[in-house]
């Protein structure tokens, strides 16, 4: 037997669409909306918390290497004379952070990279989605990191950007222009990462995860543990 909406009482159909409205309006409610969300880590960095993310062993053992390099960045400026700023300060300050973020892409099987909008090394120049992490940044001085679902080269994976924020030691090489050591001057003539203050946004630290990479160990050096 087939009924048509005349067919029943108007009082019943009143009934049945304020039934049916009232259930559309609770599932709405129970849905949550996790786009554009930010959440923070046990560690305290700042997350995405869209509705897939990385496993709890990826973001953890990403977040602990990033503030492991973020670290001997910041103890390394600690132990040089901002006057006297000469290259083998460089060869002692600088570049062990880097060759930091190098043995830890060797080892994971992660890229890791330092990227900036005023760079010194051209290689260090933003690429597109590190450009939007960048303005991201920019816009909300107090977001410290993010994850982002991405593809790098191809590859599928996650993307976690972590701020870089200028130090007051980090003046002597990229304060004014014209006061920059000369070694930065003859070395760098394409130089960017000048004219800084302390506490401006320096660069980023980005770290791609490819699907594909081996599943973080547990067995971490005392160094870069929380």
């Amino acid at each position: 037997m087939i009924f048509s909406s005349s067919d029943i009482p108007r009082h019943t159909r009143a009934t049945v669409f304020l039934a049916l409205a009232f259930g559309l309006a609770v599932v709405a409610g129970c849905q949550t909306d996790n786009g554009g969300d930010d959440d923070t880590s046990a560690s305290g960095d700042s997350v995405s918390t869209s509705a897939v993310a990385p496993p709890d062993s990826i973001r953890t053992s990403v977040v602990t290497a990033v503030r492991g390099i973020d670290q001997m960045r910041s103890q390394l400026a600690t132990t040089f004379d901002p006057d006297n700023v000469t290259a083998e300060t460089f060869e002692r300050v600088c570049k062990p952070v880097g060759r930091r973020a190098k043995s830890v892409a060797q080892d994971s099987g992660w890229v890791v990279q330092q990227l900036a909008e005023k760079y010194r090394n051209p290689a260090h120049t933003l690429d597109s989605i590190a450009a939007q992490a960048h303005s991201r940044f920019e816009s909300n001085p107090q977001e410290t990191s993010f994850w982002r679902r991405t593809t790098l080269n191809g590859t599928e994976g996650w993307r976690y950007f972590h701020r870089i924020t200028v130090e007051p030691s980090c003046l002597a090489c990229h304060g004014p222009k014209e006061s920059r050591p000369d070694f930065i001057k003859a070395g760098y003539p394409d130089d960017k990462a000048y004219d800084f203050d302390s506490g401006d946004l320096r660069g980023l630290y980005a770290v791609f995860v490819p699907d594909a990479a081996p599943e973080p160990s547990t067995d971490r050096p005392d160094s870069e543990r929380p």
